[in-house]
């Protein structure tokens, strides 16, 4: 019964910053890697950036290095995505997921995680 709840997507011109949370809850471990990760129309699912639960292991993907920024908040069960510098290239639906019993962030694939939320849109136009 993992649940991940993405929010705070949206619409904002090039240049311009959104912050996503995602809501975790229904973890039955305190170890576990986290991430968000994004998908395009017409394009493949892409890790954005991941992170562990018990370190400060990350990993980011070389278009958002530099712009973005990935925190999480373990008490809370909360994980943020702080976007800068937005780039209409960056509009994708933004999904939350989680692959629990690891701390190995590893390169962030999609295919390592195990439960994902409904994800949130995000749009960089004008």
């Amino acid at each position: 019964q993992v649940q991940l709840v993405e929010s705070g997507g949206g619409l904002v011109q090039p240049g311009g910053s959104l912050r996503l949370s995602c809501a975790a809850s229904g973890f039955t471990t305190d170890y576990y890697t986290i991430g968000w990760f994004r998908q395009a129309p017409g394009k493949e699912r892409e890790g954005v950036s991941c992170i562990s639960s018990s370190d400060e292991s990350t990993y980011y993907a070389d278009s958002v290095k530099g712009r973005f920024t990935i925190s999480r908040d373990n008490a809370k069960n909360t994980l943020v995505l702080q976007m800068n510098s937005l780039k209409p290239e960056d509009t994708a639906v933004y999904y939350c997921a989680v692959h629990p019993y690891t701390v190995v962030v590893g390169t962030c694939a999609p295919y390592e995680y195990d439960y994902w939320g409904q994800g949130t849109q995000v749009t960089v136009s004008s």
